[in-house]
């Protein structure tokens, strides 16, 4: 049989808009303050994409700079893997606008539609192929123009994201960021939760549709908060048993950036203290896909993540879906 490949992390690298929105900027049209959205959030600000700035281009820069820190070029890459829900359009992937404008000539590739979790499903994904011995390396990005499918009349979902986008290499028998454990699943009963109704094959964009909003992103908050909040444990838990170690090893955990709300109330019955965990949505809110990437790549410039550690990402959206990695830096 033949023996399963180790894979590792050997770049990362984000990019974010630079159109800095505060949460001042709500209260113009929307019943709302900025203390009330920091207070229920944790959120300050966020970046917006700017007029034209499409999802491949907010790739393309992140991409850049895992390729620079991995000390690779486009012309290597085996296998390029996009997680968004903002595509450039639907039809060709977004993929392929990224894969032109890299150069990256060699490479295939494809784009995953699942949301918050979906840089994770990405990992995994390309884990698979590499440690199979299939591809010996892959880039994986997640990335999200939010604002493109946002709500602006809905004062519960609107102030909640942001665009931006991360980005890693992922590469066979590298000794950094090695991967040892992943674990995904979902719960289709509870799509709902988090939707955009219209603009598929199901129900076409009409002047109706428009006219109803239903074209863009809905959230049934609450449903999403306790979900999130029960998920966020069983994951952490899962993850220390699968590995046989406890809390106090784990060196940082890096979760989707969804609420502090919602991550304070998971720690609460969780041994793990908040400065053992990563968060950037005071800065850039909830920005699905190209949460984690970001925030790891942060966590890394920042010196937050210490070779030899433990290092945990925890994902959780719509779907309803969730995904759980851990690597030892």
């Amino acid at each position: 049989m033949k023996t399963l490949r180790e894979v590792g992390i050997a770049g990362t690298g984000h990019y974010v808009p630079e159109r800095i929105v505060p949460n001042s900027w709500f209260e113009s049209f929307l019943d709302t303050s900025s203390d009330w959205i920091e207070s229920r959030t944790g959120m300050r600000e966020r970046r917006f994409a700017a007029e034209g700035e499409a999802c491949s281009d907010l790739c393309l820069h992140a991409s850049r700079r895992a390729l620079e820190d991995a000390g690779m070029t486009p012309d290597e890459l085996d296998l390029i893997i996009v997680a968004t829900v903002t595509p450039d359009q639907l039809l060709p992937a977004t993929v392929a606008f990224l894969q032109d404008k890299l150069g990256a000539s060699r490479a295939g590739g494809w784009d995953i539609t699942n949301a918050c979790t979906g840089w994770l499903s990405a990992m995994m994904s390309a884990y698979g192929m590499i440690a199979a011995g299939t591809i010996d390396n892959c880039l994986i990005v997640g990335a999200e123009v939010l604002t493109s499918i946002m709500n602006f009349q809905d004062r519960g979902s609107c102030i909640l994201f942001g665009d931006g986008a991360g980005a890693a290499i992922l590469k066979a028998d590298h000794p950094r960021g090695r991967i040892l454990y992943t674990s995904s699943g979902m719960d289709g009963a509870q799509w709902e939760a988090i939707s955009r109704s219209a603009g598929g094959s199901k129900r076409a964009i009409t002047h109706e549709v428009v006219e109803k909003r239903d074209h863009l992103m809905a959230l049934k908050g609450n449903d999403v908060f306790k979900f999130a909040v029960g998920k966020f444990r069983d994951l952490m838990r899962e993850q220390i048993d699968a590995l046989g170690v406890g809390y106090d090893d784990i060196g940082l955990v890096v979760p989707h950036q969804v609420n502090i709300r919602i991550i304070e109330s998971a720690l609460k019955k969780l041994d793990i203290d908040m400065d053992r965990i990563y968060i950037n949505l005071d800065r850039y809110s909830n920005t699905s896909a190209a949460s984690i990437p970001i925030a790891f790549d942060e966590a890394r410039k920042a010196g937050r993540v210490k070779e030899g550690e433990l290092i945990s990402f925890i994902a959780f959206g719509a779907g309803l879906g969730w995904g759980s990695v851990a690597i030892r830096w």
